[in-house]
């Protein structure tokens, strides 16, 4: 399964596009605070809309406190200090737990444990004299990129709500 692991994000807008995400790909979020906002459904509401209701996620009071639950995992830090990016990993596995941690929008992952996890960081390609990238853009391109090599496992490739066929269907207005 695929996690995605939030430290301490500080926008509203950006958590609630990443739940909508997580929610449309059967991902697994942990929540890592202290959060400057609240989780409530008002906060999020116009980003989430209504897909938090369908929504794993789990909320850590601390990074300690997501260790402690988590022992012995796989974790990939999403960086702009990475040197390698996401295609580049192995992430095809299907039945395996993928772990990708994102960070604060203003200032990332805390260093020192980018410090101890150099082989683990990835950077998603850009122009030398960008930044980053919004939060939760990256957290779909990289979703995404996982989801590539495990071939959408588990997700559907058509409309399946209004019907595989509903625009050869559907009436025309003229």
């Amino acid at each position: 399964m695929i996690n995605v692991v939030l430290y301490q994000p500080e926008k509203p807008q950006n958590t609630g596009n990443i739940m909508r995400t997580c929610v449309a790909t059967n991902v697994h979020l942990h929540i890592i605070g202290p959060l400057t906002f609240t989780l409530d459904e008002k906060s999020l509401k116009r980003a989430g809309m209504d897909y938090i209701q369908e929504l794993k996620y789990t909320y850590y009071n601390s990074l300690e406190e997501f260790l402690n639950l988590n022992k012995n995992i796989n974790i990939y830090y999403i960086t702009r200090y990475g040197t390698k990016s996401p295609d580049l990993v192995d992430f095809s596995n299907v039945s395996e737990n993928i772990f990708v941690m994102f960070g604060r929008e203003s200032t990332g992952i805390p260093h020192e444990i980018l410090r101890n996890n150099l082989d683990k960081c990835l950077r998603l390609p850009m122009v030398p004299s960008a930044r980053s990238l919004n939060l939760s853009n990256t957290v779909a391109i990289v979703v995404y990129e996982i989801l590539r090599q495990q071939n959408y496992f588990g997700l559907s490739t058509y409309e399946a709500i209004k019907g595989k066929d509903f625009l050869m269907e559907e009436k025309s207005d003229e």
